[in-house]
């Protein structure tokens, strides 16, 4: 036995409310001597095994945290930094749109992390909501013993005095599960919020990305088309008030009609040119 688990075994185990949840009977160690896992005597429960990771150990208790809390600060925690680089991701593309091929290849991989931890995103919920169902369970019952008890002494089946140790032993109990879950509603709130701003992030960095890629697509000016000429466009009627087109071909010089030689002429026309050539 080592000086790790010498130095657990015997104390006390409480949650982070001060519930006394049981002592630490043992431990189970690697092959190197580190603390795998700490057995803690639930008493009615029994034995459990909990995660050393999950243990904080102080001079003279053992604090239990919870997986459900270890999870979604880790949750938290990882999309905080992943929404702080997506805004210096946006900022960058603003000051140089020359870095949009790098830009595209680290949103790639953002998106990659943000789809992993969107899959424990809904692991987390669920546990969260789990835990609440089991909180509002024993909430109710404590409240029905509260109430219970009070209708015996008024009855008188139990003096003031014993109405008053049920009422101050489950009045603490009460508060720390009630403290439990507002840390959980408020843990619900934060991942809904935070969800959101990281959405709103990407949709505003990947609206950067397009205008970019539209700026350097559009880097010249297009060439002016110049206006086309109208063609006319002839209506129906147009076309029945249009010539028809002409059966045979029509040359292209017109014929020249050559003058009448004198054989050809009659007598009367013959004379009448012989006269008017002598009078010339």
């Amino acid at each position: 036995m080592n000086n790790n688990e010498t130095s657990l075994v015997g104390k006390r185990v409480k949650d982070m409310h001060g519930a006394t949840l049981g002592h630490v009977v043992g431990t189970i160690t690697d092959i190197d001597g580190t603390v795998q896992t700490v057995g803690v005597d639930r008493g009615f429960a029994g034995l459990e095994q909990i995660p050393h990771n999950q243990l904080v150990v102080q001079p003279d208790t053992v604090i239990y945290i919870p997986r459900w809390r270890l999870d979604s600060q880790k949750l938290l925690r990882e999309k905080e930094l992943a929404l702080r680089r997506i805004k210096a991701l946006v900022a960058i593309l603003q000051e140089n749109d020359d870095m949009k091929e790098d830009a595209e290849v680290i949103h790639d991989k953002y998106k990659e992390k943000l789809a992993s931890l969107d899959a424990l995103q809904e692991q987390i919920k669920a546990k969260l909501e789990f835990r609440l169902a089991e909180l509002d369970t024993q909430l109710k019952s404590i409240k029905t013993l509260i109430f219970d008890a009070k209708v015996q002494n008024k009855s008188n089946e139990i003096t003031d005095d014993a109405f008053e140790s049920v009422k101050s032993h489950t009045m603490r109990l009460l508060e720390q599960l009630t403290r439990e879950h507002d840390e959980i509603t408020g843990i619900q709130r934060r991942i809904t919020d935070l969800s959101m701003r990281v959405t709103d992030a990407i949709e505003s960095q990947e609206d950067l990305q397009d205008s970019a890629v539209s700026y350097l697509d559009n880097g010249f000016a297009p060439e002016e088309k110049l206006p086309e000429v109208p063609t006319p466009s002839h209506t129906a009627e147009d076309a029945d008030s249009l010539p028809p087109p002409p059966t045979q071909p029509v040359p292209l010089v017109a014929h020249v009609a050559e003058p009448a030689s004198p054989d050809s002429m009659t007598g009367e026309a013959q004379s009448s040119w012989l006269s008017r050539m002598e009078s010339q």
